[in-house]
């Protein structure tokens, strides 16, 4: 029996001193605890005899620089995927941690219309079907069984997860099982999902850390 197992990982650390809520902007690089996560990630794979065959990311530079160790730790081309990559928020670019007060301002009303969609940025229903199409696109990379490490951010994994766990897409963002550097770990036989795990290998280095939403990891919150 030919499983396929795909590791959804959350990017680690960023540099982000100023707690800029960055979203997809470009030029957000990994920290050098972030580097030290993806390293870490790399060689808990490669040590523990996983059978990695393909290593894919979003095409923005904190999941590249995350997913690189991997693909160099396994010999392998690092792709990209566009459906990976980052939730769209009309925030972005903002340093919404260091006062959140003024979120409440009432230019910022109309954006909260309707959280369950949510109104303030790329509906979870769209997320959840492009990350579903992705895992989907990297079973197609193993069709004889094995692993394929995809990375990605929090939130799409998140959707992607409560999705699979058959619960609402809209959530409180304090309560998401996603720490830097994790993994979420979905196991096929053929296309029937058999087994979901969660893992945090780097939460050592996690607990050291800044994050704009640390859900339930060790993280401090930046730019507080």
């Amino acid at each position: 029996m030919a499983y396929s197992t795909v590791h959804v990982m959350r990017h680690g650390e960023v540099h982000n001193p100023d707690g800029v809520l960055y979203g997809r902007l470009p030029g957000y690089r990994l920290s050098e605890r972030g580097n030290e996560m993806a390293r870490r990630v790399a060689e808990v794979l490669s040590d523990g005899d996983h059978d990695i065959r393909a290593v894919v990311a979003s095409p923005l530079q904190r999941a590249q620089e995350t997913a690189r160790p991997t693909a160099e730790a396994f010999g392998l081309e690092l792709r990209s995927d566009a459906d990976l990559i980052e939730a769209g928020n009309s925030f972005e670019g903002m340093q919404v941690n260091r006062n959140l007060a003024k979120l409440a301002l009432p230019r910022f009303w109309p954006r909260y219309v309707n959280p369950f969609q949510p109104s303030w940025g790329e509906p979870y229903v769209d997320i959840r079907d492009r990350m579903a199409r992705a895992v989907r696109h990297c079973l197609d990379l193993v069709p004889e069984g094995g692993e394929v490490l995809a990375v990605s951010h929090q939130l799409p994994v998140w959707t992607l997860r409560r999705f699979l766990d058959g619960k609402p897409l809209a959530h409180d963002p304090r309560r998401r099982e996603c720490a830097l550097a994790s993994l979420t770990s979905l196991t096929f036989d053929h296309r029937r999902l058999v087994a979901l795990t969660y893992w945090e290998p780097a939460a050592d280095i996690v607990a050291r850390s800044l994050d704009m939403v640390p859900g339930t990891s060790g993280a401090k919150t930046a730019g507080t």
